[in-house]
């Protein structure tokens, strides 16, 4: 269990919740005290884009880390806890039972010298709160703020891939054959080639034969690497504008005789 003194320095701290294996959940939002004891009970994380959202998780066994509250579960447990509602600043019975349902604690049962469990009396670093001092301390009062931070968070928005396909197409080329054809030529004896004329012998029935050839187109197909083609990623910045209300607490100083309003702290 938190100390008030230890609550305080969360809220002005900056810190975050991390979950138990040490990784980052969220950043601290708000500390709700026991209605009776006033000590630390609840503190809120906010998750989501931007820390749109805010879940609950018990302080019960929570240990201080620097800046930071370290808490018995996973990240994904807090993340999925049930969305309760801070609006008004305080935790109904009901509401609390769900989340330690959830969290498989068993409330106030726990440590019965805080009597009933804590109903959301709330301590904020961002927001109005309360003072973890105590009322009885001394006549300081601590004045809080809401004040914007904007961070971003990288989520995967689509994904490429490169894929091959067969595309068939047909491809027509122009190809020059050459084939052999007979033809008879007559040529007459002369005294030039008389002798091989003459070389032959006495009349007869004689065949000659001559082979004819001719050219074929001949298709053969090899496959040769023509292209590379790959994926690259360029980081493109734009600029976004977040709007968002932010609240802050003011000191009203009371007497007899007049009342001011100021925006600092007034002891």
């Amino acid at each position: 269990m938190l100390s008030n003194d230890q609550a305080q320095q969360l809220l002005t701290g900056g810190g975050n919740v991390v979950d138990n294996n040490g990784d980052k959940i969220g950043s601290i939002g708000q500390v709700f005290l026991d209605d009776r004891s006033g000590r630390p009970e609840w503190v809120t994380v906010k998750t989501g884009l931007f820390g749109g959202g805010e879940s609950f998780v018990p302080l019960r066994d929570a240990e201080v880390a620097g800046d930071d509250v370290r808490v018995p579960y996973s990240k994904d447990m807090v993340k999925d806890a049930p969305r309760i509602s801070d609006a008004d600043g305080h935790l109904s019975e009901d509401e609390e039972e769900t989340l330690y349902r959830y969290y498989g604690t068993e409330g106030a049962d726990y440590d019965t010298s805080y009597g009933d469990p804590a109903t959301g009396y709330t301590e904020t670093r961002d927001g109005a709160g309360h003072d973890t001092s105590g009322p009885d301390t001394d006549s300081a009062m601590t004045r809080s703020e809401e004040q914007v931070r904007v961070g971003t968070e990288t989520r995967e928005t689509g994904r490429v891939r490169l894929r091959k396909y067969v595309v068939t197409e047909n491809v027509t080329q122009t190809v020059p054959v050459s084939h052999e054809e007979v033809r008879l030529e007559r040529e007459p004896i002369t005294d030039a080639n008389r002798d091989e004329a003459l070389s032959g012998g006495d009349i007869t029935e004689e065949e000659h034969e001559v082979v004819l050839s001719e050219e074929r187109p001949v298709v053969q197909k090899e496959t040769v690497p023509v292209e590379r083609v790959r994926l690259d990623k360029d980081t493109v910045t734009e600029q976004h504008q977040v709007d968002e209300t932010v609240r802050k607490e003011e000191i009203e100083f009371d007497d007899a005789t007049r009342t001011r309003t100021d925006g600092t702290r007034d002891v």
